[in-house]
C-alpha cells in the first residue's frame, strides 16, 4: 500500500493506516526533534505530541509531499517544547546545575543518528534560523524549496541561511578543534 493510500484512508479514520504512518515516520520525527534541540529524554513526549496534532489536522492535509507537511508539525511541536524547555531550565538551574544531562544509555541510542557528539553539539550552537535550515537539508535531504515550505521563508534566505550555517559550522569545529588539541 503506497503512502497515498495510507493517508486517504486514515484520512477516513482507519486506525490501522494512521498507525502504520506513524510506524513510517516515527524515526524520522524523532531525529529531526533531537537535531533541532530536544533532548533524548524527551523525545517521546514530543514525538507524540507530533502525531496527536496529525491525527488532528490530518483531514486538512492536501499538499503533495505528506513529509514536507510533517516536518512542519515536527517543527512547531519543537519550537512549542524549546519554549517549555527554557522555562523549565530556568527553574532547573535554580535547583541544581547538574540535571540537565540526558540518561547516557538514551542518549547513546538517539546519538546513532548523528555520526559525531562534537558535530551535534556544535549544530546545536547555531542559531535556530541557521539550525533549521541546515539539519534539514545534509540530514532530512530536503530540497531547498522544500526547506523553503517547510520554514515558510524565501528560497534566497534558505541559500543564504545554509551557507552562514556551514560557515559557522566550520568555525565552531575549528575551535573546538583547537580547543582539544590543547592549542
Amino acid at each position: 500500500m503506497t503512502e497515498t493510500e495510507l493517508i486517504e484512508r486514515a484520512q477516513r479514520g482507519d486506525k490501522d493506516a494512521y498507525i502504520e504512518l506513524i510506524r513510517i515516520h516515527q524515526r524520522t520525527v524523532e531525529k529531526f526533534a533531537f537535531q533541532c534541540g530536544v533532548h533524548s529524554n524527551d523525545l517521546a513526549d514530543v514525538s507524540q505530541e507530533v502525531f496527536v496534532k496529525l491525527y488532528r489536522f490530518l483531514h486538512q492535509f492536501k499538499q503533495d509531499r505528506f513529509t514536507t507537511w510533517l516536518y512542519k508539525i515536527t517543527l512547531n511541536a519543537t519550537r512549542d517544547y524549546y519554549r517549555k524547555e527554557q522555562r523549565e531550565q530556568a527553574k532547573e538551574e535554580r535547583l541544581s546545575a547538574q540535571q540537565q544531562m540526558p540518561s547516557s544509555s538514551a542518549e547513546k541510542h538517539v546519538l546513532n543518528f548523528e555520526e559525531d557528539r562534537l558535530l551535534h553539539n556544535a549544530i546545536q550552537a547555531l542559531d535556530e534560523k541557521y539550525r533549521y535550515p541546515l539539519i534539514l537539508f545534509y540530514f532530512h535531504e530536503l530540497k531547498y524549496e522544500e526547506i523553503a515550505e517547510v520554514l515558510n521563508i524565501s528560497l534566497s534566505a534558505v541559500k543564504v541561511r545554509i551557507l552562514r550555517a556551514k560557515e559557522k559550522l566550520k568555525a565552531e569545529l575549528m575551535q573546538e578543534g583547537s580547543v582539544k588539541n590543547g592549542r
